[in-house]
């Protein structure tokens, strides 16, 4: 894995030779090019499967008008929609097939533009550069990386920002294989910050343009928020909206852009992980259409690659944590799971969130994968693929018919579906293991253990407050994992950050400070009496599923555990708190 670099000189110095800024300055055109290319996917139709996916849309969309309005919404929403569907209805009558036909082009047209319009985002060089400097004073004070930063001293404060943003992996290919191709970055998605890190550590320390990525359509409610989303290359995603022919804009946007050069940013996880662990099912839509781009581009006779780069971010702490896993719980208990009273807004809290947020410090890691064509292929530094044997594969090849490349959606689904299996394999090889992840999994396995009648809700319904964590036994269950986890990074299964090789009381220490050290209520901390304890079991397990799908649970000797005693005869002293 690549040493971390303070800073890294710009692939393309220059802004405006950035992909994204020339699609933004031919916004208009490319709004065209949408509308076209998805009416002609809905144009093949016949003409009465149309009408349907017409009326269905208008049904769907005055429903979510009335039930789900955003102060986003343009002020005539209601009225476009009353008047499209009064247009469908007054034509539905006594009409032929031709103007049947017709009438649906003519509506079709009105409200791809109307979705192409709203989804297509602009990118403004002033703006950018403002938010760089704002995302470094911001990240720096999130992460305490300096006590006084100024936005004068950039450089100086990117130096300090880097040893808390850690950017790891295979940056140097993803730089080479920029100026080979087009790639697409499709990231691990656990906090509504990963868009704005991700985009800031790209730019910052791997040095790469920018790149064009979704935004949901309820950031733009709020008019700072709007400004920036709306000049940072951001297209708008509304997932209130679910009718196919916004899906299918939403789609067309995404395949032409790349297509046009623009290297893309998805989460392909679809939305953030409720539960605290990796994705392992994908979903397939916007990875579909850099397989289509792929072919499209081979038709045209462009031979340029498109390159898929996993990114999986580390994270000591997730905001949003107590919020995702309720719901994460709520959806798989169902009747199971009893929701405990919430008293988070106390005065007392709200001052320990504030001060934990500006005295602490914390890092983040993002780790680059292994780059690999949309086959799932991987490629090296010249964008050349090889097969699992090593052996160079010529991608064209994978889209001919008779010796031609030919467009055929059911052969490139099966490709689609191969590289969402390939990205999510990557995702947990890729994953790097911080002390938090090591601590939580640990204690939540004691936890269970200790407690082995119990299933997972009658565990999460225990009062914290009257559990104690033996710290023997902990310790002892650390010292196994970490030996299992030392197998499995020999193995290339895993990757490990440096603190998993500390010194093993340095690391728990370690482990227990940071574990969601942002939370009102902490998973994991040290009492005044120097006891082990946890606020939040909640908590304290999305966290520990940040480490499901290794086998790490079986890999404990729970017979070996209460030698722990024997082995380390006195637990090392502990600040309280």
């Amino acid at each position: 894995m690549d040493e971390q670099q303070a800073y890294r000189e710009h692939v393309f110095p220059n802004i405006e030779d950035w992909p994204i800024y020339q699609l933004s300055e031919d916004r208009k055109a490319f709004v065209q090019e949408i509308v076209q290319f998805t009416l002609e996917r809905f144009l093949s139709k016949p003409t009465s499967e149309l009408t349907d996916i017409i009326s269905k849309t208008i049904y769907l969309e005055r429903i979510r008008i009335k039930e789900e309005p955003w102060k986003v919404d343009p002020p005539n929403e209601a009225q476009f929609w009353r008047k499209v569907g009064k247009q469908l209805i007054g034509y539905s009558l006594d009409r032929t097939e031709t103007e049947a036909a017709q009438t649906n082009e003519e509506i079709l047209r009105k409200i791809i533009t109307r979705y192409a319009e709203e989804i297509v985002g602009t990118f403004r060089i002033k703006t950018f550069l403002f938010a760089r400097k704002f995302l470094t004073l911001f990240f720096t004070r999130l992460l305490n990386a300096a006590t006084r930063i100024y936005l004068g001293r950039k450089r100086k404060a990117q130096e300090r920002l880097s040893n808390r943003m850690l950017v790891k992996g295979r940056v140097e290919e993803v730089r080479a294989l920029m100026k080979k191709g087009i790639v697409v970055v499709v990231p691990t998605h656990f906090s509504n910050l990963d868009s704005i890190l991700i985009g800031y550590a790209m730019d910052t320390f791997a040095g790469l343009p920018s790149f064009s990525y979704g935004a949901g359509l309820n950031l733009y409610n709020t008019g700072y928020t709007a400004y920036f989303m709306n000049r940072l290359g951001a297209y708008r995603v509304d997932r209130r909206k679910k009718n196919p022919i916004y899906l299918e804009t939403l789609k067309a946007m995404s395949n032409l852009s790349i297509q046009r050069g623009v290297n893309s940013l998805f989460f392909p996880g679809g939305t953030r992980s409720r539960s605290g662990a990796l994705e392992s099912k994908l979903k397939l839509g916007l990875l579909g259409t850099a397989v289509e781009a792929q072919r499209a581009l081979f038709e045209k006779g462009e031979q340029k690659k498109i390159f898929i780069v996993p990114l999986v971010l580390s994270y000591h702490f997730v905001l949003e944590a107590p919020f995702l896993i309720e719901q994460h719980l709520r959806a798989i208990g169902k009747e199971r799971y009893i929701k405990s009273k919430d008293d988070f807004y106390s005065l007392r809290k709200i001052l320990k969130f504030a001060w934990r947020f500006f005295a602490e410090s914390n890092d983040i890691t993002l780790s680059f994968g292994q780059p690999m064509d949309v086959l799932g292929n991987f490629v090296d530094a010249d964008g050349n693929s090889f097969d699992k044997s090593e052996r160079p594969v010529q991608l064209q090849e994978y889209f001919f018919t008779d010796g031609k490349v030919v467009k055929h959606l059911q052969r490139e689904s099966e490709y689609t579906r191969i590289l969402a299996d390939e990205i999510a394999e990557r995702y947990h090889i890729d994953n790097i293991v911080l002390s938090s992840h090591l601590l939580a999994f640990a204690a939540f396995e004691v936890l269970k253990k200790e407690n082995s009648r119990l299933d997972l809700y009658g565990i999460l319904r225990l009062p914290e407050d009257e559990y104690v964590f033996p710290l023997e036994t902990v310790k002892e269950v650390v010292y196994q994992l970490r030996e299992k986890l030392f197998v499995l990074k020999d193995q290339e299964k895993i990757q490990l950050s440096d603190q998993i090789y500390w010194d093993l009381d340095d690391l728990i220490q370690h482990g227990i400070k940071r574990l969601g050290s942002y939370h009102l209520d902490s998973p994991l901390r040290f009492n005044k009496k120097g006891e082990l304890v946890s606020d939040s079991f909640k908590i304290l397990y999305f966290y520990h599923n940040r480490m499901d799908n290794y086998g790490l649970a079986s890999a404990i000797e729970w017979k070996q555990v209460p030698q722990a005693q024997q082995r380390w005869s006195e637990w090392p002293e502990m600040t309280a708190g």
